[in-house]
Formats: C-alpha cells, sequence, structure tokens
C-alpha cells in the first residue's frame, strides 16, 4: 500500500519478530494521551508530566535498550554521517495509511519485535517563540517492524505517546525500522501541543548505516534494496532537515533530535 504523500495542516478539531514478548498493549498505563493533555493545565501537571515522560518502569530497560527486545543485535560498525538542526520547523508530510488513534502512554514500544535498538530522545520547541522548549506536548510514534509491517488490528507493537517535560523532552525505546514498497525507511510521528493542534511528519535515517544494519538479522531474512532511501521522493525532499543523526549507543544506537514546531 502507498503511503498518504498529503502535508497535514498543523489544526484539527472536536514478517513478525522471532520471539515472544508481553501482549497487545502491555505496558501501557491507563491514564490516556488526552487525559494527561488535559491535566497538563491543571496545578498537578508537573508530576503528571514528570510521570509520563519517564515512562512505565516495567517497560524500561535499565541499560537504556527496550527491554521487550529479544537478545541484543550486535550494531553495525560506524557511525552517523549526519547532524540533527539545531531549530527549525518540521517538514509536515501525512499520517500514510497506518496510522490508528491508539492512545497508548508508554516509553518502551517494541513489545516482541525483534530488531537494531533505537533510543530516540526528542525535544519539541517552539520555533516562533525562538526555539521555546514546549511542556505537556504529546508525542506520538510509530512505524513498521524489521519485516516492513505495522501493527494492525489487535496488535500494537511499535507505536505509543509521552508526554513532554518541562525541559521540552520526552525518550522513546524501539528498534530501527525495515523497508517496504519502495519507500525510505522511516518512523512516523504527531506532536500535540494542545487538544486542538498537531503537526504531523517523520524521520528517515542515513542510508550508509541502514545499508549496514540490513546485512544483519532479523533483517538479513529478505534482500535489502541497494539504495534504500534514493528512490523515495519524500526523502529527497525533507532529508536535510528529518534524517536522524545515529550515534552508538550500547548495543544499538541512539539518536537526539529536536523537533521544531509553530
Amino acid at each position: 500500500m502507498t503511503e498518504n504523500n498529503k502535508t497535514t495542516s498543523t489544526t484539527t478539531g472536536p514478517g513478525p519478530g522471532t520471539t515472544t514478548g508481553p501482549g497487545p498493549g502491555a505496558g501501557s498505563p491507563a491514564t490516556s494521551r488526552r487525559a494527561l493533555l488535559l491535566a497538563a493545565g491543571s496545578a498537578g501537571a508537573a508530576a503528571v508530566l514528570n510521570a509520563a515522560c519517564a515512562g512505565p518502569s516495567r517497560t524500561q530497560a535499565v541499560s537504556g535498550h527496550p527491554s521487550a527486545s529479544p537478545p541484543p543485535t550486535p550494531a553495525p560498525p560506524g557511525t552517523g554521517t549526519t547532524t540533527a538542526p539545531a531549530c527549525v520547523l518540521a517538514v509536515q508530510a501525512g499520517a500514510g495509511p497506518y496510522y490508528l488513534d491508539l492512545d497508548l502512554v508508554r516509553s518502551d514500544i517494541t513489545q516482541d519485535r525483534s530488531g537494531v535498538p533505537l533510543r530516540l530522545d526528542l525535544t519539541v520547541v517552539r520555533v516562533p517563540d525562538g526555539c521555546r522548549p514546549l511542556a505537556a506536548a504529546g508525542v506520538e510514534v510509530w512505524h513498521a517492524d524489521a519485516a516492513g509491517h505495522y501493527s494492525t488490528g489487535k496488535d500494537t507493537f511499535l507505536r505509543g505517546t509521552q508526554i513532554t517535560d518541562h525541559t521540552g523532552q520526552c525518550v522513546f525505546h524501539t528498534i530501527v525500522p525495515g523497508w517496504y514498497a519502495g519507500l525510505a525507511p522511516h518512523i512516523h510521528f504527531k506532536v500535540r501541543p494542545d487538544t486542538h493542534t498537531e503537526t504531523t511528519s517523520q524521520f528517515f535515517f542515513p542510508e550508509n548505516l541502514l545499508t549496514r544494519i540490513y546485512t544483519h538479522q532479523p533483517y538479513a531474512r529478505r534482500t535489502p534494496p541497494e539504495h534504500p532511501n534514493q528512490h523515495d521522493s519524500r526523502y529527497r525532499t525533507a532529508a536535510k532537515n528529518m534524517t536522524l543523526p545515529l550515534t552508538p549507543h550500547k548495543n544499538g544506537y541512539r539518536a537526539a533530535y529536536t523537533i521544531g514546531i509553530t
């Protein structure tokens, strides 16, 4: 199925893995994203936000990599070649056909998916306000697994939401996604500064690292494309600002990125 490339408005109205992990939605607290966003306007916001951004303790690995992952996949050699922009507006993009509004507030979104671990350290800022860090914003991510499959139906793997803390930051623990449909491998995200507005976009990956990662299992069960990114017009348009700067981190990779919104 082809992704939807239509640019979204910033305002809105009222292959499977090889291991068995927690069931769908495991580790997600009862508190919903919407409830947290509403709570952020109350006197008790600080406590709620700190708990949300930290994520549930049972889904957070002490070592910093996804606790629901199978035995670690050795990280390929080499480091990222891109540098994340310090403070620019995110290039908006469509949510694609696989978006599900599941309201899962959790930091570790891996569930039973195998792959090279990836830690995402995200900071949300208001560009028109001098790149002021934005607290209490909902950040939602979703992406394909190593086999290029999205969770559908009752499955919820590789989907989740965090609420930014007082410094505008939140953390996700996931895996490097696989490729599908000739599209550049990517991670979708939405930022909701409140219950009425949102910014939708996607992160890309340095191609030199993707080609190395895809020589390892479980990615190597398929024949990877020689150039994972180059045939995707969305990548060619947005890569300069939306490519994650990957650096080795424990048994996988880490990316720190600042998302600029209006």
